[in-house]
């Protein structure tokens, strides 16, 4: 592990340290759910992720996400920042790329507040834009940013896919206690849509919720389809990362069993799509959710 440490405590709940690492490239040619959904590249900025979700599906990939052991075995506990990546960034841009930021962390984890990183990230592609940019993201912290975020959608497709997990303050404490709260999303959400900025109200994982509630609220605050992604469950995906342990302990534990089984998943995505239809949009599940955000006018 890199040696530079500088310690932290977010939300009052954890320790917290930001490491640095030199890094040769920042951008990787994509492959599996993201390749399948149209991103030729992604980005991701850091190795591990202050949110630190327990369904997250990144530490089961192991050193196929890139990681180090100690990622995974203490996951959330820290992140390390590739020490250099808008240099490596602004070498590696090319005008027909189609990128998704970030398929392993988080953009605008908690670390971000001091590491500011994105703003420069965002200076590199203002200057040479890709054909498509996706952020996808579960931060507030993203309005810091929507100054740089409306100028670089007046010069590529960009896209924000914001994590809207359920309707339930409860279950979003349960499973994700590090994230912001539901409105917190809410709104930032809503102050992208006002900036101009293509917003999507990604459900992903779909965590136990009140189906229709949740799509009010996803419809209330994006004028866009919505994408939806049930929890990952080996039954349907039978290789490749999935939801990690912790996750599958507390629905266990909480009675909520249910929504890790590909029936019942498939009757809750059912539920949301009708309730989207009669409201005019569209909900897409899946690679072809993703899909919506690698698109591009031809």
């Amino acid at each position: 592990m890199p040696s530079e440490v500088k310690p932290a405590r977010y939300n009052g709940l954890v320790a917290f340290a930001i490491f640095h690492a030199g890094a040769k490239s920042i951008l990787s040619a994509t492959s599996g759910f993201i390749a399948q959904a149209g991103f030729t590249h992604s980005l991701t900025p850091a190795r591990n992720c202050g949110f630190g979700c327990t369904y997250c599906y990144v530490p089961t990939m192991g050193i196929y996400g890139g990681l180090k052991p100690e990622d995974w075995r203490r996951w959330g506990q820290f992140t390390t920042f590739k020490a250099n990546p808008p240099e490596l960034l602004a070498r590696s841009l090319r005008p027909e790329q189609v990128i998704y930021c970030s398929p392993l962390v988080d953009p605008y984890q908690p670390a971000e507040a001091s590491e500011r990183m994105m703003p420069r990230l965002l200076d590199a592609f203002i200057t040479a834009p890709p054909r498509v940019l996706t952020i996808q993201t579960r931060g507030p912290m993203i309005v810091r940013d929507l100054a740089k975020l409306a100028i670089l959608s007046e010069r590529t497709n960009l896209r924000v896919s914001f994590s809207l997990t359920t309707d339930c303050e409860e279950i979003r404490r349960l499973y994700e206690p590090l994230c912001a709260t539901l409105e917190e999303r809410l709104s930032a959400m809503r102050q992208l849509r006002a900036a101009g900025i293509a917003t999507y109200a990604t459900l992903a994982p779909l965590l136990p919720c009140n189906p229709e509630a949740l799509l009010d609220l996803a419809i209330g605050a994006t004028e866009r389809d919505i994408i939806c992604d049930p929890f990952h469950v080996r039954e349907v995906k039978t290789s490749g990362a999935t939801t990690r342990e912790a996750a599958l302990r507390i629905s266990d534990k909480r009675g909520y069993a249910e929504w890790h089984n590909p029936e019942f998943q498939a009757d809750v995505v059912e539920r949301l799509r009708a309730k989207a239809c009669a409201a005019g949009r569209r909900l897409v599940a899946g690679v072809d959710g993703f899909r919506l955000l690698a698109e591009y006018p031809t």
